[in-house]
């Protein structure tokens, strides 16, 4: 394949993982159980943390090196403390409800519910596609094929963690839609933010190569708040906690052998 059709392979994973996930809705009729939804919500986390430090960081802190030297980790630093208050910017200024917790967050709002939990959704997939984007815009730059793979690795880790994430939101939103077509179809337009949001990363990449570390570090610390703030309260890992690590866990193990494998 191109080093083109890489890059278009990797935005249509990322939108495929939240459609495959958001589908389940239309097949099983019943919520996961608590036991299943914490594996999985274990899984999304691990991945997006993982994903978080081979993906982003390290090759913030490596692309660091040359400008800055020994103090590579400030790029990296920086970068990831915005990406935090980025999403806490987010909370504040878009009317969203969480979830499992019910817990509204933003300005006060009328919208229905649902819409609130589109929000929420949407939201989260933000950053993983900006992360993405910023990969490939970064491999663009450097025109290393090796740098293409790695970013592939990372869109294919977003795609997996998207399918569990996908069904453990679609599921719940059903009660919340009134019925399954509509919260197949609102899962489903939460992850058009995601190609949408790596095409932008792309763009910034490409365009503003001296901050290829900051940007990198902004995804990783986007990321990591996500994974914090809500997938893993979310995941209610307190109350099955070997489960829950595991899937933390084998969410790490997968992302971390698809950056190494590919990369």
């Amino acid at each position: 394949m191109t080093t083109t059709q890489l890059t278009i392979l990797g935005f249509v994973l990322l939108f495929l993982g939240t459609t495959l996930g958001s589908s389940v809705v239309l097949f099983v009729r019943k919520e996961f159980s608590d036991r299943l939804n914490t594996l999985f919500l274990g899984f999304a986390g691990g991945i997006m943390i993982a994903a978080s430090v081979w993906s982003l960081l390290i090759p913030a802190i490596d692309s660091a090196g040359a400008k800055w030297g020994d103090l590579s980790w400030i790029p990296a630093t920086v970068g990831f403390l915005i990406g935090g208050l980025f999403l806490v910017l987010l909370d504040r200024v878009i009317p969203h409800i969480h979830n499992h917790t019910h817990e509204e967050e933003g300005p006060k709002s009328q919208i229905h519910k649902t819409i609130k939990l589109f929000f929420a959704v949407t939201i989260h997939n933000i950053p993983e596609g900006l992360a993405v984007g910023f990969a490939f815009g970064a491999a663009a730059v450097a025109g290393d094929m090796a740098a293409y793979m790695a970013a592939l690795g990372l869109a294919i880790g977003i795609c997996v963690q998207n399918i569990p994430e996908g069904a453990a939101v679609a599921l719940p939103m059903r009660n919340v839609a009134g019925n399954h077509r509509k919260a197949f179809w609102f899962g489903t337009a939460s992850g058009v933010v995601e190609p949408v949001s790596a095409l932008l990363g792309y763009y910034l990449s490409t365009h503003i190569i001296n901050l290829h570390p900051w940007m990198l570090a902004f995804a990783a610390g986007a990321m990591i708040f996500v994974v914090a703030e809500d997938l893993i309260p979310d995941a209610k890992i307190s109350e099955h906690s070997h489960l829950g690590t595991w899937g933390v866990m084998a969410g790490f193990t997968v992302m971390m052998i698809l950056d190494v494998a590919l990369g």
